[in-house]
């Protein structure tokens, strides 16, 4: 019965994952249709069609794999003398449209983010509330009340930027700045405890405990937003680690070890319920869709960051860059794309294999 749950978790977490990336081409497809671009194809899922319909100009379809979905615009890819061509439109609309995707997927994020917290009666701050005996961060001029404001450098908002934080942090030389009477009081470079994790790793073993804070309406949407806010932060911290090298191959997942992270998530959360564990895979959800909202906006070919960068040249320079040579960076930018997941998800595999 438990095996069969969790596979039940896990089926709702590929659909969830379906789901963000058809919200990302949804986001696509309404702005297309608001800046008056023809929409050849809105699909619901990859693969061959189901079945499918014709309402006005588009053609609505669903299709056998709930990976996902695209949004077929009329002259996104090729020349087209339609007047309501994608690349016929003004550069500003064409803008709007490629960005719409990935803003969605924050939308989302937040969204998904109300459900979550909505169900809780009070929230963590920052707030020291109590020491433990001995505390380590007590003895470094830690005050209850303080306000843990920086760490190592890095803003504190929420209490997830303070466990992304400490997550992060060395626990034999720790930076933090607090906040008491409205000053902000640097406790300079100090040890903290640590606990040693099973991967050998020392990690920060948390000595004190933080004040709650009671769910109000205007209080939780304001919370939702801070936390979405905060994992966009921890999605570009990340990036930033993985280009200077502080993250190798083995802190990155692709689609299977993210399918495994989702299962360890769901199972994790059984041993308080299945309520617990639908909301630890939402959770999941949460960090993939801004996760995927932020990437998808690099500056990268064949992502909508490459094609935004191309319309931010014809804006400024009032000439367009012939679509044949912007076909040709995107292909190659795909196919390095798909080189690089192929690297991850080996990786990923092997990771799985040996533990």
């Amino acid at each position: 019965m438990h095996g069969l749950t969790v596979a039940l978790l896990i089926l709702v977490g590929v659909l969830l994952f379906g789901f963000v990336i058809f919200f990302h081409e949804l986001g696509h497809f309404l702005l297309a249709k608001a800046s008056g671009i023809r929409v050849n194809e809105f699909a619901l899922g990859m693969g061959p069609k189901l079945f499918s319909f014709g309402k006005g100009e588009t053609r609505y379809s669903l299709r056998l794999f709930p990976i996902g979905g695209y949004c077929a615009m009329e002259g996104e890819d090729e020349e087209s003398a339609d007047e309501r061509a994608f690349s016929n439109k003004a550069v500003w609309r064409r803008i709007l449209v490629v960005i719409a995707g990935g803003l969605f997927n924050i939308i989302l994020g937040f969204f998904l983010m109300l459900i979550v917290l909505g169900q809780q009666d009070t929230y963590a701050t920052t707030e020291i509330a109590k020491f433990a005996e001995n505390s380590r961060l007590e003895l470094a001029g830690a005050q209850v009340g303080d306000k843990i404001v920086e760490i190592d450098g890095y803003a504190i908002f929420t209490d997830r930027d303070l466990s992304f934080a400490l997550a992060l942090a060395n626990p034999d030389s720790i930076s933090m700045k607090v906040e008491r009477d409205g000053q902000k009081v640097d406790l300079g470079t100090f040890v903290l405890n640590a606990q040693e994790i099973e991967d050998g790793k020392r990690v920060v073993s948390m000595d004190f405990w933080v004040q709650p804070e009671q769910r109000t309406f205007l209080g939780l949407v304001g919370r939702s937003a801070a936390d979405t806010f905060s994992m966009a932060r921890m999605v570009i911290e990340s990036l930033k680690g993985i280009m200077t090298g502080r993250f190798g191959l083995n802190d990155v997942a692709g689609p299977v070890g993210t399918a495994q992270a989702i299962s360890q998530a769901a199972g994790a959360g059984l041993q308080e319920g299945f309520l617990p564990a639908v909301n630890n895979i939402v959770l999941m959800i949460i960090m993939i869709t801004v996760n995927l909202g932020i990437v998808n906006l690099l500056p990268l070919p064949a992502l909508d960051g490459g094609r935004l960068l191309f319309l931010l040249w014809e804006g400024i320079t009032r000439k367009p860059v012939p679509q044949k040579y912007e076909g040709y960076v995107h292909a190659a930018g795909f196919f390095l794309l798909m080189a690089l997941m192929a690297v991850i998800t080996f990786s990923d595999i092997l990771r799985i294999i040996q533990g």
